[in-house]
């Protein structure tokens, strides 16, 4: 067996807003699964291959980005940029999933070629992790044509997810309904575009159109780029139960609305995150913890309940065994401190001022997979790794 110890853990976040704070200064992981959360004075450290003094930073499960738009491997032609996914966690991202693959050039939109795309991106980041980082990809554009047996077989094959509903043929809230019903018959997730056109060649998908399709997650419900009126988006929130996925890459003021009506309907577990990236906007390596430090900071959230946004609230939505800091669940954890010189007397505090933290370890399946983040200002205490 392969045992992990974090101990001298500072501050435990863990992912659930009915608990964001654990009494707890010590994890032990056994085989990448969380097997142990308490008081280092209370357990059995011994027989760890790998022990990290945490000193007295924060541990937080490994952040999630609900909305990425990968290719292969760790390169994106959007930007002509390689190694995006690397930078991404050294913003303390680990797992990532994908709202399409739709940046390849020249993607296939006939009903073979974009099954054939479907089943090869589950393949591909399947079978190799860039950085370690879980890459959730694989996620069909749906097109005019496409008929029951389609989503089957791309179930049967191992695809898990739809790509942003409009952002291909269909487009209309019937037809939209009945494919995402097909894929709910098969499990898979879906999510939808909202908002104005991305790019040119996309359109307008409006609150009737997320409403009538009924897809799991109402994809950056604050615009990819530009948002619905104000009226839609508290209707969006008002009239369904879907996940309320709030990018980067969209508007924040639009943001900040959803955030204050899913509030007013206590309904925050229902807030998750994502950056749409990579994007025209550029890859944001940080975009998650940027989201969480303005949400909290201009939304008014305390910061353990923003970092939820971005782990716990998005694992529960999308039936992921990550996000939570709970026993069985995937030793995945990013370990912060305040910022050097950043204002605030805590982490929490800060960030609740608007402030990064800086990233010191990032760790998955219960292995380091990076240090000291070349992306994040720099930590004040950073981890260290025992016996090295």
């Amino acid at each position: 067996m392969s045992k992990l110890v974090i101990h001298n853990i500072g501050l435990l976040l863990s992912g659930k807003m009915e608990k964001p704070i654990l009494d707890a200064d010590c994890i032990i992981a056994v085989d990448g699964k969380i097997a142990v959360i308490g008081k280092a004075a209370d357990m059995d450290l011994s027989g760890a291959e790998t022990v990290v003094d945490a000193k007295g930073v924060t541990l937080a499960p490994g952040l999630i980005d609900s909305h990425i738009h990968p290719v292969i491997g760790d390169y994106t032609p959007r930007q002509q940029q390689l190694s995006w996914i690397d930078s991404t966690l050294n913003g303390g991202v680990t797992t990532m999933i994908s709202a399409g693959e739709v940046h390849l050039p020249g993607r296939p939109k006939d009903i073979v070629g974009l099954k054939a795309l479907a089943i090869a991106s589950q393949r591909w980041y399947e079978n190799f992790r860039p950085s370690g980082v879980k890459v959730h990809a694989g996620a069909p554009v749906i097109e005019q044509g496409l008929e029951e047996h389609d989503f089957k077989e791309m179930a049967d094959a191992g695809v898990k997810l739809l790509g942003e509903v409009g952002l291909g043929t269909v487009k209309d809230g019937p037809t939209a309904k009945k494919m995402v019903d097909w894929a709910r018959k098969y499990g898979m997730q879906s999510t939808i575009h909202t908002g104005g056109p991305s790019i040119p060649g996309s359109g307008l998908i409006d609150a009737d159109v997320v409403l009538e399709a009924g897809t799991d997650v109402i994809g950056h419900i604050n615009g990819g780029h530009s948002a619905l009126p104000d009226d839609q988006i508290v209707c969006l929130c008002e009239s369904c139960q879907a996940g309320l996925e709030i990018v980067h890459n969209g508007n924040e003021r639009a943001a900040l609305l959803t955030l204050n009506t899913a509030r007013e309907l206590k309904q925050l577990d229902r807030v998750i995150l994502g950056t749409d990236g990579p994007a025209g906007s550029g890859v944001q390596p940080l975009g998650i913890l940027r989201m969480i430090a303005m949400l909290s900071s201009l939304g008014n959230v305390p910061a353990e309940i923003a970092f939820c946004f971005g782990t716990g609230n998005t694992a529960r939505q999308r039936e992921l065994d990550v996000g939570l800091i709970e026993q069985g669940y995937c030793a995945d954890f990013v370990l912060m401190d305040q910022a050097q010189h950043a204002p605030g007397k805590t982490i929490l505090e800060s960030v609740q001022l608007g402030n990064l933290p800086g990233v010191g370890m990032t760790i998955i399946d219960g292995k380091v997979t990076s240090r000291r983040s070349r992306n994040t200002p720099p930590a004040g205490d950073v981890p260290v790794i025992e016996g090295e």
